[in-house]
């Protein structure tokens, strides 16, 4: 499959986690992104728990909210134990996914933006790679940590199937590029007829 080629093709399925399956392993392809097939079958097992409210979502007495990740983070650091702080990482690790992977949008109108998530996802999967010892488990999650970038576009490219672009996205897209430097948000910018510099600063400041 070439870089051009689409994964928006209909994809006859019969349950929810084929779908997500073949889904992932063609935006994987479309975006020559290789991982493991341990850490493909986890990405899917993801998107397939999180596709269920309930599982994403905690009990509050605000009724069913989303924890926010600094309080998932505490909740890490003050773990009594090992295994309730290896939980405590893996859950923020695989929100984080998903959230920046399925709803990339959404962030426009937040505070809080998406180079945020891939920090703290990123940082989590790359705190249980280093302490987690169950057979594949700290390949997958170092791996998780080094391509979460990249793994977020994925699933942008999942989740965006039926989604079309236009000149509304363009700032927004930009501002993506700028802090991420997402290889998604760059085709797609060039696709919209934009190509995409840094600024004259902040290209001098990386170069330092």
């Amino acid at each position: 499959m070439t870089s051009n080629e689409s994964c928006a093709s209909p994809i006859a399925v019969t349950n929810l986690r084929e779908f997500f399956r073949d889904s992932v392993h063609c935006a994987l392809r479309k975006r020559h992104v290789a991982v493991d097939d341990h850490t493909e079958h986890y990405v899917v097992n993801v998107l397939t728990t999180f596709a269920r409210s309930e599982e994403l979502y905690e009990h509050t007495g605000d009724g069913m909210r989303l924890r926010p990740l600094a309080l998932m983070f505490a909740q890490a650091a003050e773990a009594p134990t090992a295994e309730a702080r290896h939980r405590a990482l893996r859950r923020l690790g695989d929100v984080s996914l998903f959230i920046a992977g399925f709803f990339a949008h959404s962030f426009a109108r937040k505070l809080i933006d998406i180079d945020y998530h891939i920090a703290m996802g990123g940082g989590a999967y790359g705190a249980l790679a280093d302490s987690v010892r169950v057979a594949a488990l700290p390949e997958v999650f170092a791996e998780l940590a080094k391509k979460f970038q990249r793994l977020v576009d994925v699933l942008n490219d999942v989740a965006d199937m039926a989604y079309v672009h236009t000149d509304k996205d363009v700032l927004r897209l930009y501002e993506v590029w700028l802090k991420t430097r997402s290889p998604r948000a760059f085709d797609i910018l060039r696709r919209l007829g934009v190509a995409p510099v840094a600024p004259v600063a902040q290209s001098a400041a990386r170069g330092h």
